[in-house]
């Protein structure tokens, strides 16, 4: 402390430092870090993160207190963030590292229904969602501030433990910003948090839209589909080719009974036993087989079986088979 009171400016360098030492502390005690790493000024970039910072930053409360996150965002003071459905947790690295927890209100059936009806016809395809490569009038219902996706003041309780007496102190402004750079490489995140599935705002059951190969820096791979979605994309059949009849086997010769192949049969059903078995959060489950928290709480919701990326499955295999190591 200085004379007047004021602590010892922090070096954004010795800040991150900080930071970078006490997220490799929880590692070794085992927890699964997902921390904020925003390179450069911009926070945020894409339809959505961008459009969630916005949306916070126009209510006038928000607007005044949410600055004083901005520095702690941008240099990766932010450790770990998870989200999931109408909840946020989070670890901030100041004097020490507080716990913040941000709790969301759900978004309810009859403001989804009345999104959706608006948006009816609207959107082809879930990538032209999740990339925002939506119409003005779309994005003018998505991104009301009333009656959109994002959430109200008044639908968000905020809390940290920080000794700091304001409701929104600096470490809880810097996740809320910290939300908007995520919804940037993962906007599912939104839908997730709101407790409601992006599919259901689609015009059509589409859910691979032909591109234009001229365009070819705006389409997206079979690869960076399968990490989005968690699924194996088939490659297109081959011809069928014409085959001589074969021969009638002998009566004698039973066909014996194909074995059923053991491990893990995914399904919805079957992935809420294993997550619930291991004690992990939709977020940390995610994180622990390679998807989004969005692909997981989709899965769990869905009926019948699931055709998942073969690393997908690999990794939920291992899981089954050690379902306390993490």
């Amino acid at each position: 402390m200085s004379g007047w009171g004021w602590g010892r400016y922090v070096p954004v360098a010795e800040r991150r430092a900080k930071a970078r030492k006490k997220m490799e502390k929880l590692r070794k005690q085992g927890h699964a870090i997902n921390p904020v790493e925003i390179s450069g000024r911009t926070i945020a970039r894409s339809f959505w993160g961008k459009g969630w910072c916005d949306h916070l930053e126009s209510f006038s409360d928000y607007a005044n207190r949410l600055p004083r996150g901005r520095t702690y965002v941008r240099n990766g003071s932010v450790c770990h963030l998870e989200i999931d459905a109408g909840r946020i947790k989070a670890m901030v690295s100041g004097s020490r590292l507080y716990n913040v927890e941000i709790n969301i209100k759900t978004l309810g059936p009859e403001r989804w229904k009345r999104i959706k009806d608006k948006c009816s016809g609207g959107i082809g395809s879930i990538l032209e969602l999740l990339q925002g490569k939506l119409s003005d009038r779309v994005m003018e219902i998505v991104s009301n501030r009333e009656n959109g996706l994002f959430p109200l003041p008044r639908e968000i309780t905020l809390n940290c433990d920080c000794p700091d007496w304001a409701v929104m102190c600096k470490h809880v402004a810097a996740v809320l910003y910290g939300i908007g750079n995520r919804l940037d490489s993962d906007p599912e995140l939104l839908f997730l948090l709101r407790d409601q599935d992006p599919a259901e705002l689609i015009a059509s059951e589409v859910s691979v839209p032909s591109f234009d190969m001229t365009a070819a820096e705006e389409t997206i791979s079979d690869d960076d589909l399968s990490t989005i979605f968690g699924i194996e994309l088939d490659d297109e059949p081959e011809a069928v080719q014409a085959r001589k009849p074969s021969r009638p086997q002998k009566a004698s010769a039973k066909k014996k009974p194909a074995e059923k192949s053991p491990g893990f049969v995914p399904n919805g059903k079957n992935i809420i036993r294993l997550r619930e078995k291991t004690g992990l959060s939709a977020a940390s489950f995610a994180a622990q087989i390679g998807v989004s928290a969005a692909s997981v709480y989709r899965w769990e919701k869905s009926t019948g079986s699931l055709k998942l990326h073969s690393r997908t499955l690999a990794a939920l295999m291992k899981m089954n088979e050690n379902p306390g190591k993490k």
